[in-house]
């Protein structure tokens, strides 16, 4: 066993010794917690910004605030309001049969919860998910992406200086290390990442029967219909795609539009565009590739469709080292291009053609169930048919990605794309145990089902079959 994972092991033990010996955290802790947390943001946001602006090359430190800070902060706010009621035992109304017991729901911390964070948003991916099982009474063990190793250097001592390890605690490593962390016999796992990643959280936390919430990527679709009109929502498309370079796991994947509206919705494209970053190379606005090999990756997958006969429009000009890479629109998509297999995560845009709204339902329905849903439209019966004949983690009609900053709706995937939801309430309740509670009268009805059985029994069980 290495240093990493000898030490790794102690920080595990240490809190879960203290989430067995220790009573479950009252509501004025929980708030404490969610106190520090908001602190830290206040207090240490600055240093953050910047750690996540080295790690990149180029994020504007507004986009920081508003994609990773703001949205913390609006889930922190929400919690603090609604902790009270989310945290309260819930009565449930007794069946004849048991009268007079009395019954409630209590809802307890899990215990122990591991999150594996990535690289994309950093901020808001590792201390939301830490947050909400903070909230819920349980104790965290956080394990952000090696790739933005700056901001989680960051965070590590942040939450260092306002946490005791056997409260909240940052672990940092390579990938080797992210595989011993899921390997944990956590009392529950939160990761968020790519699928393929995801399919070996889920069977290293499958051998401790951990459970576990999974945010993984997939192939959002874009759905423009008939009655849209382009120049209104080619800025909201080009904004979702755009916002983060496209390292987004809800950002729009593709785009699927009736073939006489590609031309138009190209130019609106390149027009929203020229609006949003007049230029790409050295904008601050305009986030870099976290690395090389994710330029290299993204620029495989253009030449490849290029090669199957796909047309190319580059709207900017690339930064001369690629990092900072200009949309491409990919006009002539096809189904079985590489592109099209896997998640783009960049500033790549295939649109494929789609003649009407039962054709866009087949196409999502024929593949893994997407993380998100986009559709434009004005025809409402439309939109009604899409959203009945399809199932995603969760939809936006006439925007893109505003979906996850409700802090009200639950936000997870489906099937391929994950499973289960953080925010809310929703969050809340997957790191908190529903623990059943029944207390029995001295009068209690139920010894009228105890052996011997007879005709007494009979006339009582005819009794309860008439009242059912």
């Amino acid at each position: 066993m290495t240093s990493e994972s000898f030490a790794l092991r102690g920080l595990f033990e240490a809190q879960r010794g203290a989430s067995r010996s220790q009573p479950p955290a009252e509501l004025a802790l929980r708030r404490d917690r969610l106190q520090r947390l908001r602190a830290l943001l206040d207090t240490d946001g600055p240093a953050l910004v910047r750690a996540v602006e080295a790690d990149f090359g180029v994020r504007s430190a507004t986009l920081t605030e508003i994609a990773d800070l703001l949205l913390l902060r609006e889930g922190l706010a929400d919690a603090l309001r609604h902790l009270a009621r989310w945290s309260a035992p819930r009565r449930v109304r007794t069946p004849l049969t048991l009268q007079p017991a009395h019954a409630w729901v209590q809802r307890q911390p899990v215990g122990v919860v591991g999150v594996l964070s990535p690289w994309n948003y950093p901020l808001l991916l590792s201390l939301g998910p830490a947050g909400m099982a903070l909230a819920a009474g349980n104790r965290v063990m956080l394990k952000p992406s090696e790739r933005t190793p700056r901001c989680s250097d960051a965070i590590a001592e942040a939450v260092a200086r306002r946490f005791a390890p056997d409260e909240f605690t940052v672990t940092n490593g390579d990938a080797a290390l992210a595989a011993e962390f899921s390997a944990l016999p956590f009392d529950h796992l939160f990761f968020t990442g790519s699928t393929a990643v995801g399919r070996h959280v889920a069977a290293a936390a499958a051998a401790n029967l951990t459970p576990t919430t999974l945010e993984l990527g997939g192939k959002s679709p874009c759905v423009i219909d008939a009655s849209c009109r382009l120049d209104a929502v080619a800025p909201r498309i080009a904004h979702g795609k755009l916002l983060n370079a496209g390292q987004t796991c809800i950002a729009p994947d593709y785009v699927l539009a009736p073939a006489a509206l590609h031309g138009a919705l190209a130019d609106a494209l390149a027009t929203a565009v020229q609006r949003l970053f007049p230029t790409v190379a050295g904008n601050p606005d305009y986030t870099a590739l976290v690395d090389a090999r994710q330029a290299q990756r993204l620029q495989a997958l253009v030449d490849d469709a290029v090669a199957q006969g796909a047309q190319v429009r580059v709207l900017g000009t690339d930064a001369p080292a690629g990092r900072q890479m200009a949309l491409r629109l990919v006009l002539g998509a096809k189904p079985g291009m590489a592109l099209m297999q896997e998640e783009i995560f960049g500033p790549v845009l295939p649109v494929l053609d789609c003649a009407d709204t039962a054709a866009a339902i087949r196409f999502i329905n024929d593949r893994p169930r997407p993380l998100a849903l986009y559709w434009f439209g004005e025809d409402t019966r439309a939109r009604d048919a899409l959203l009945a004949g399809t199932v995603s983690g969760g939809v936006t009609v006439n925007d893109t990605l505003v979906h996850i900053a409700h802090p009200g709706l639950p936000f997870g995937g489906v099937g391929d794309s994950g499973w289960g939801a953080s925010h809310g309430e929703a969050g809340f309740l997957r790191f908190t145990h529903e623990r059943a509670v029944l207390v029995q009268s001295r009068w209690s009805l139920g010894g009228l089902m105890h052996p011997p059985y007879g005709p007494r029994t009979e006339r009582l069980l005819a009794f309860m079959r008439r009242r059912g």
